[in-house]
């Protein structure tokens, strides 16, 4: 069952609300296999019901610049959040994985860094997705000269293979 396939399950209103963690009691009565994927800490919420449940989690990094992270992805946890949650979630045995994407020109030349980041965290797989943009947002990221980076994309796929990472493309 995938959750966060379109929308982050973990926004903000979930802290109130609590959407998620009610629909994740009902999959795990199911026994039903999850694969979640988020950008929120918010997850670590119910690190205790999902380490009782089958599936994978993934988040997603797409830079360790707070002010960059700010700018692209604007009311969003801050990397270091993303990386700790990471790591809480290999901790607590959750079959945990890294989305970075979509890899952009800004992690030109800090590749090593970035990957040594990610491996940290004791996540054994990454997944690597490119910037597909629709019309209006290429209008939008060409003004703050923010593109797709094939290099950038390409350094990461061997830092990480290097590193011991499995590395998979999104598509």
């Amino acid at each position: 069952m995938g959750i966060g396939t379109v929308t982050d399950p973990y926004q903000y209103a979930e802290k109130r609300f609590r959407l998620t963690e009610r629909c994740l009691a009902i999959l795990k009565e199911k026994d039903i296999r999850i694969h979640l994927h988020t950008k929120s800490d918010l997850i670590l919420r119910d690190i205790d019901l999902i380490s009782s449940m089958r599936g994978e989690v993934g988040i997603t990094v797409t830079t360790l610049s707070e002010k960059y992270s700010k700018i692209t992805e604007p009311g969003a946890p801050l990397p270091e959040k993303r990386l700790e949650t990471l790591r809480r979630l290999s901790e607590a045995g959750i079959d945990a994985y890294a989305l970075i994407g979509p890899v952009l020109n800004h992690l030109e030349g800090s590749e090593r860094e970035f990957v040594d980041a990610i491996a940290a965290t004791g996540v054994k797989r990454v997944y690597i997705d490119s910037l597909n943009p629709r019309p209006l947002l290429s209008e939008r990221l060409s003004r703050m000269n923010i593109r797709g980076s094939d290099s950038a994309k390409e350094k990461i796929r061997r830092t990480a293979d290097d590193s011991g990472l499995v590395v998979r493309d999104v598509f």
